[in-house]
């Protein structure tokens, strides 16, 4: 396995972002939302679905090779409506994708990150995620997206 080397640490590739999967923001109600990047930008969401164990309804809107994920929640008392009640709307979290997310939470445990999921769950487009903590990144929720390389 060939490494990459960052600063004094080796990292395989396995366990780095390779890119932005997408930028997440949290909204009060999904279809104004949509209306308004419709009359604004001039996008349709590629996807739109109901993801019932994170308690949200997404849509994916494409901006080059990354994506816009507009979130509602469907119960207030869930991650998503107690960030929007809380911050009012907005940006949520930024997700990078990566080749293997076992490997890079491996990784981010041996680190000492602190991990909101240790092990992977299932996300919209049936993609495999994990959440680590903001408290890691300067106060940004960071999610880990499994895609491989797109």
């Amino acid at each position: 396995m060939r490494l990459v080397v960052m600063g004094a640490t080796r990292y395989a590739p396995d366990v780095l972002p390779y890119n932005i999967h997408h930028v997440a923001i949290a909204v009060e109600d999904l279809d104004a939302a949509l209306d308004g990047f419709r009359t604004l930008y001039n996008v349709e969401p590629l996807s739109r679905e109901i993801v019932a164990d994170q308690a949200v309804e997404e849509a994916m809107i494409a901006v080059g090779g990354s994506h816009i994920q507009i979130l509602q929640a469907t119960e207030a008392d869930s991650p998503v409506g107690r960030f929007v009640e809380r911050n009012g709307e907005g940006l949520h979290h930024i997700a990078f994708a990566v080749v293997d997310i076992d490997a890079a939470l491996e990784h981010l445990r041996a680190e000492g990150a602190r991990l909101i999921d240790e092990k992977p769950r299932t996300g919209g487009g049936g993609h495999k995620i994990a959440f680590v903590h903001p408290k890691e990144t300067a106060g940004t929720l960071i999610e880990l997206v499994e895609v491989g390389h797109e």
